[in-house]
């Protein structure tokens, strides 16, 4: 699996839907599902990820009640998704309102998966964290 890269700005449209980039459109020709992720971004999983998301969701609800209701949380808030002939994909409104995206959405791959962000969001809880490129540590 080659994974999810790179980093593209795009605007919803007026139906609530995004583009999505063509690098990452190949992967979802037969749709995807979105669902609420780390942060409060969403995340756009291909078909056989969300699987075994699923599956991971499964085995971490049988250890007890919390993980039992956010595997819930997540199932019910999840969205199947499609791309249509010109790589727009709808965002369901409930998911929009999750993650904050109004106007301008950052989407960026995430290695397993695609990431939807409001940009002043990506910008306080993600960037900071780019300080470690530019730490000058020697130390290997």
């Amino acid at each position: 699996m080659a994974g999810f890269v790179g980093r593209y700005e795009h605007s919803l449209d007026i139906k609530g839907r995004v583009i999505l980039p063509a690098k990452f459109r190949a992967q979802f020709e037969r749709g995807g599902y979105l669902t609420q992720h780390a942060e409060g971004c969403l995340a756009l999983w291909t078909l056989g990820e969300f699987e075994r998301q699923m599956e991971s969701m499964q085995q971490r609800a049988a250890t007890g009640r919390s993980d039992r209701n956010r595997a819930r949380l997540w199932a019910s808030n999840s969205a199947e998704v499609e791309v249509d002939r010109q790589g727009r994909m709808a965002i369901p409104a409930h998911l929009r309102s999750f993650a904050a995206l109004e106007n301008e959405v950052l989407v960026h791959g995430a290695i397993d998966r695609v990431e939807l962000w409001n940009p002043p969001a990506w910008a306080e809880r993600v960037l900071p964290e780019e300080s470690w490129l530019l730490d000058d540590d020697e130390e290997a």
